[in-house]
Order: C-alpha cells, then structure tokens, then sequence
C-alpha cells in the first residue's frame, strides 16, 4: 500500500501535469472513454491528453482495450482497488 501511496502522490501532485492527470482519471472512473472524447471534455489538446494517458498507463494506473482509434481506457485494478487514496490525495492536492 505505501508503494502505491508515493507513486499516485508522484503522478498526480509531485510531477507537472498531475492535475490533468487527475481530471483524466476521474473521468475514466465514470467510464471509458477514447483519447478524442478525453481531449474534447477536457478541452486540452490531443497530444496533451496522449502524453498523460501514455503515463498513466506505464504506471499501471490505467489500461486499454481495443487498437488504434477505437482504443478506450479505463482505470486499473490498482487504481479501482485504491480509489479512496486517489480520492485522499486529491483532496490534499486541492489544499495547496
């Protein structure tokens, strides 16, 4: 569990783009959704969202189903085991 505490407090708060990061993860957690759907609801560029996605994923935060264009991303087992520490340290990133 601390492995997983100071790996979601260094992708979300300790590293530039935790906040998008953050808003990337509360939205899949409500359901899957493309690169393209993710840009448009969060009105960031494409790229942008693809980079944060690229590193959500290398940390095993997130996984993807389906190839190309149609591949949608949804949290991990991880990620869903641990919810309520993403939803602690949210909460501390929003005291700051």
């Amino acid at each position: 569990m601390r492995h997983v505490k100071r790996l979601l407090e260094w992708i979300l708060i300790g590293s530039s783009g935790g906040h998008n990061r953050i808003r990337i993860v509360e939205l899949l957690v409500e359901k899957p959704y493309n690169a393209h759907q993710l840009a448009i609801l969060l009105k960031l560029d494409y790229k942008t969202v693809r980079h944060h996605l690229d590193i959500l994923k290398k940390n095993r935060l997130i996984i993807s189903m389906g190839t190309g264009y149609a591949m949608v991303y949804c949290p991990s087992k991880i990620t869903e085991d641990n919810i309520d520490l993403f939803k602690e340290i949210v909460g501390k990133f929003g005291k700051n």
